[in-house]
């Protein structure tokens, strides 16, 4: 079994004076959105910044994860760190020459924009865009967010009044983003995104 360095990054170019920047070999892909950078001798755990793409064990989750292989494995790539990223990963933006590999997979329907972690909110229109071409996981009827998933939701049904959950019909009323979606997508209540972006409740979603 391989040992993943966390520790001191080398630091290869930058992006920007401020921005720390990998450069290395991709030798393995853990799902959609986790993958092993090899630089020199070491190898660091990146966990891609800005996404959320489904769970192994969820719909479209292997569909995720062969994405990110067929993009970057075995392929030199550069990654600007961005912080850590909890269980002992970094954080980061992957490049594949010019290529902004964290948003293709937005793009193309294989992640979904991680709004508790979002730092670069174009992202947004990336999902809205796939969202309306029904591309990707938005093919599949209504998608449970992966942060829902890991939460307990494993079906696109939620139980309404009689079951526990209150009936709520307006932004006003919810308590979360992650509610919010849940009303959007599950229950079907479109006036939540009152500009049609694909984005329910702004003032708790941006």
């Amino acid at each position: 079994m391989r040992q993943i360095s966390v520790g001191i990054l080398v630091v290869i170019w930058t992006f920007s004076v401020s921005a720390e920047v990998l450069y290395g070999r991709v030798v393995d892909v853990i799902d959609g959105d986790t993958l092993d950078l090899l630089v020199g001798r070491s190898e660091h755990r990146i966990r891609l910044a800005e996404i959320d793409t489904p769970e192994r064990n969820q719909p479209w989750g292997s569909s995720a994860t062969r994405a990110l292989e067929e993009k970057v494995l075995y392929h030199n790539v550069s990654v600007q760190i961005l912080g850590p990223g909890g269980y002992g990963r970094l954080s980061g933006r992957v490049w594949l020459g010019r290529r902004d590999i964290n948003r293709e997979l937005v793009t193309e329907g294989h992640a979904w924009v991680y709004r508790r972690y979002l730092t670069d909110e174009s992202f947004l229109q990336n999902e809205a865009a796939a969202r309306q071409r029904r591309t990707g996981l938005w093919s599949i009827g209504r998608p449970v967010a992966p942060w829902l998933w890991r939460r307990g939701t494993r079906a696109p049904t939620v139980i309404f009044a009689s079951g526990g959950l209150a009936e709520k019909n307006y932004c006003s009323e919810m308590s979360s983003c992650e509610e919010a979606y849940t009303y959007f997508t599950q229950r079907g209540l479109t006036h939540l995104d009152g500009d049609r972006d694909g984005v329910p409740c702004e003032a708790l979603c941006r």
